[in-house]
């Protein structure tokens, strides 16, 4: 049975190929209301672009639980081996416009959310375990270096290594982004990382640190940066491809997800801030712990409906999954869902994408967009005399003690400007011979883009970070890039 072609009211109409006339050739007339609507509509179908991860692609698909970690979560979702929920991710590179190709050297966003029967939880992350600066207060000024030039509206190598050379904490994350885990071969061949220390609360009231490791099944796999730039002209939008391909060829990708674990005491005594985003933490002293595997299996029907109006949050934490002091997660607790209130709206979470499947009750009403089907005509205030919602005390927060009293700005311990021995080690331990040659290359064709009259000031201080880090990484990136170098970094080389 054919359907009749209706307006958004959903009113028939015959004519939709040619607009109301005054006679065959006169002029348009107001009262063509289809003509007015069409037109409308088309030029509002856009949102503002996100600031950060414009670019991207995303999936629905279900988590399973393989391992049993309860004695580290009261998390309803962990509480036994076999639990699944459905699940969406996100996958995104970060400095880009939407039209960018996806090749680009970026890191990649790698943001989950899991609908849960406790509420959605997001876990908003990158392909990379660190991130350039550690603190939310620098992340305007870091994004700006990384978009366009306000002159010249292009990018520009200058500013990007201008900002990292002033702020060497950039440095471990530099050389990921300059080596071949820069430019991944699509979304399914990448780990993701929740990067930020989280807590996890058990049964008994305890609380332990956890970081959340994601590892690809489908093995690691690179673009070099030949590869990624010719990518990128024959096909810009690969990432997006290769991920819709292989999931409507049945080819679901999968990773298995771990956490590491440290506990309240083993954090006063580790050599770094733990909190600190711009560290790791030793694999060797914080074991990975398998907890189980996402898949991939339902690209959306409608792109815009669901991966352009998908929002995440880390402050969507579940009971049982909590914050961390860490100050970059702070920030994102705050700037994250404000963004979302802009550029979707008060009511994003109403849309299905970002909806929870399962009962919610709250007094938040009206605003753009609004959906009644949650409360039609409940009351909007509390505490009231009609409805039967309460607090449930079981879900009490955590109550800690914080280190101090004293308000100031100031670092956790001697460590925490020690920027240097852990570069050094994923550049001596990390990488292999090929991995290594790679990053240095790919760190001088980059660096070989900064111009102006701050040129070789701007690549001396860079060069005093990769000598700290390791002397023979920085020699071959002198060497490469054919600089004269001041007594300083020649005194820090011999």
């Amino acid at each position: 049975m054919s359907k009749k072609l209706t307006n958004s009211s959903g009113i028939p109409y015959f004519e939709h190929q040619d607009s109301q006339t005054v006679g065959a050739r006169g002029p348009v007339l107001l009262q063509d209301f289809i003509l007015q609507e069409n037109l409308a509509h088309f030029v509002r179908e856009r949102i503002p672009e996100r600031i950060v991860h414009a670019k991207g692609t995303g999936a629905y698909g279900k988590f399973t639980v393989t391992h049993d970690i309860t004695k580290y979560t009261r998390a309803k979702l962990f509480s036994k081996v076999g639990n699944t929920c459905r699940m969406f991710a996100r996958f995104s590179t970060v400095g880009g416009e939407k039209g960018s190709a996806d090749t680009a050297r970026d890191p990649r966003g790698f943001a989950l959310k899991f609908y849960t029967e406790d509420g959605n939880w997001d876990l908003v992350g990158n392909n990379t375990p660190v991130f350039f600066i550690k603190d939310a207060k620098k992340f305007p000024d870091f994004i700006h270096t990384q978009k366009r030039h306000p002159k010249t509206n292009l990018k520009s190598h200058t500013m990007m290594w201008d900002f990292w050379s002033l702020n060497p904490e950039s440095l471990h994350q530099v050389l990921i982004l300059m080596s071949d885990r820069g430019t991944p071969y699509g979304y399914r061949h990448m780990h993701g990382f929740g990067s930020h220390t989280f807590s996890m609360i058990n049964d008994k009231n305890e609380r332990i640190w956890v970081k959340f490791h994601l590892k690809t099944k489908q093995g690691i796999k690179n673009f070099t940066d030949a590869e990624a730039t010719q990518m990128a002209g024959e096909n810009p939008d690969f990432a997006q491809e290769d991920l819709c391909n292989a999931i409507e060829n049945g080819d679901f990708p999968k990773w298995t997800m771990y956490i590491q674990v440290m506990t309240e005491e083993e954090s006063r005594e580790f050599k770094w801030n733990p909190f600190d985003i711009t560290k790791v933490w030793p694999q060797s002293e914080f074991p990975l712990i398998e907890v189980g595997e996402m898949e991939l299996n339902e690209i959306p029907k409608n792109y815009f409906a669901h991966v352009e109006q998908s929002t995440f949050s880390p402050s969507n934490l579940v009971d049982g999954i909590s914050f961390s002091p860490d100050k970059m997660l702070q920030g994102r607790l705050f700037s994250y869902p404000d963004a979302h209130r802009y550029r979707v709206g008060v009511n994003a979470h109403q849309l299905e994408v970002n909806r929870c499947p399962f009962a919610t009750h709250n007094y938040q009403r009206d605003g753009f967009m609004a959906d009644s089907r949650d409360y039609e005509d409940a009351p909007n205030y509390h505490p009231n005399s009609f409805d039967e919602i309460k607090p449930d005390p079981s879900y009490k927060k955590f109550e800690e003690e914080l280190d101090s009293n004293r308000v100031a700005h100031f670092d956790r311990n001697e460590n925490d400007n020690d920027h240097y021995t852990q570069p050094g080690l994923l550049y001596t331990k990390a990488m292999n011979q090929e991995d290594r040659t790679n990053l240095v290359n790919n760190i001088i064709g980059h660096m070989k883009k900064i111009d102006g009259p701050k040129r070789d000031e701007i690549i001396n201080r860079q060069l005093c970070h990769f000598f700290r880090a390791n002397v023979e990484m920085g020699m071959r990136i002198v060497a490469g890039l054919q600089v004269k170098l001041d007594d300083g970094i020649m005194n820090h080389a011999k």
